[in-house]
């Protein structure tokens, strides 16, 4: 597997911070300051796009096919350019939800276009910029592939029913992961994180929003409709653990090198990344736990006044075709949000790219989507004693 791929999850979700610092754009994002909110019927911006064939999308470094050969030209990209004649000014400029956030939204708050026409964001800040009305509703009807071919079981999150202004672009697990052969038994559940033999060789998530759903699922807790006890109390067991010395720190993408070393023997990981590790060690295994695990997004949206909005919509449909989707899946390896892509991908002549259909961390098997759930978010209200809560046991 190309070193570009590795590199892909180091670089994607390295400093993801659910709060960072209780301050600035993050503090307006959290207390949904009523001044920023933008009404519906101020949103749309004129469209050029019938007149203007091009588009500005910003997106995380490396979260896209490139070609083996040479990594400036991206294939699936450049066949959308030549097959519509729009032309895509791609930037790789989105290394932090919260950086990203305090970027655009001093335009987005004072009714101004942020010079994108799509973003890719978590979902989590997703949820953010629908409630302050900073991003525009799709037009479905220009979308059939997205109608068809979207996952039923990514539909609908609870900040944005029937997906209207978040289209995902991947979408991942955070479960387990841990060393199959250092360890010398299988880990099955969340609790299994906390055995006597695994202290101080232990690493959670740092970020709130990435870390809490699984934590609450190994309470046995329903995180489609968890409760502030229920945060409470998962922070009363990590504050803990942290005292007894169980958990060794806690990391951005980091786990990937501690766990290749054998610094760390079991961590909280993303789906995604696991696939990666396993191709240099097999021994690395990534469970869903019996208690389940949480299913994230990142997510397309199109900003409000984007002057480019149809030309957008067809760039995203064009990605839920299910045969670019599935080039797209054999080189990101995260769930893919487009189910039909694995026939695609099961008829390929290649067999390691038939192999990944069969893969259940890029398309889950029936078995593991009944454990997967979507965390309802943090909302305005919450997050600012939540975020002070968790990052003082964090350390951030």
């Amino acid at each position: 597997m190309p070193v570009s791929r590795v590199s892909a999850a180091l670089d994607r979700r390295s400093l993801l911070r659910a709060f960072g610092a209780v301050g600035g754009g993050a503090a307006l994002a959290g207390c949904g300051v009523p001044a920023a909110y933008v009404a519906p019927g101020e949103r749309a911006g004129v469209d050029l796009s019938a007149r203007d064939k091009r588009l500005t999308w910003a997106n995380w470094p490396l979260y896209i096919d490139t070609d083996d050969e040479d990594t400036t030209r991206r294939p699936t990209l450049e066949r959308f350019e030549k097959r519509t004649g729009i032309a895509v000014d791609y930037v790789e400029e989105i290394n932090d939800n919260d950086e990203f956030f305090g970027k655009i939204s001093p335009a987005l708050m004072n009714h101004q276009r942020t010079g994108r026409d799509l973003v890719v964001i978590s979902d989590w800040m997703c949820a953010r910029f629908v409630r302050l009305g900073w991003v525009q509703e799709m037009d479905r009807a220009r979308q059939p592939n997205v109608a068809e071919y979207l996952d039923p079981q990514l539909r609908s999150p609870a900040f944005d029913p029937g997906r209207r202004f978040a289209v995902p672009w991947q979408s991942g697990i955070t479960g387990i992961a841990y060393n199959r052969r250092r360890v010398g038994r299988e880990l099955r559940r969340v609790s299994d994180l906390w055995a006597d033999d695994l202290k101080g060789r232990v690493t959670l998530l740092s970020g709130l929003d990435e870390a809490f759903a699984l934590l609450m699922q190994g309470n046995g807790v329903d995180v489609t409709r968890w409760t502030a006890d229920d945060f409470e109390l998962v922070c009363e067991q990590v504050a803990a653990r942290v005292r007894g010395g169980h958990i060794r720190r806690f990391t951005g993408n980091d786990y990937i090198k501690d766990l290749a070393s054998g610094d760390v023997l079991a961590c909280q990981a993303y789906s995604g990344d696991v696939i990666q590790l396993q191709a240099d060690d097999p021994d690395i295994r990534f469970v869903v736990p019996e208690e389940g695990a949480e299913l994230w997004s990142e997510s397309l949206m199109i900003p409000n006044l984007a002057r480019h909005k149809a030309n957008a919509e067809a760039l995203i449909d064009y990605y839920y075709r299910p045969e670019v989707a599935a080039e797209l899946a054999t080189w990101v390896n995260y769930v893919c949000p487009v189910p039909a892509a694995q026939d695609v991908l099961a008829s390929a002549k290649d067999e390691e790219t038939a192999a990944l259909a069969e893969d259940p961390l890029i398309f889950p098997d029936t078995a593991m989507r009944g454990r997967l759930a979507i965390a309802r978010d943090i909302t305005g209200k919450e997050r600012v004693g939540f975020a002070e809560r968790w990052n003082a046991i964090v350390g951030l």
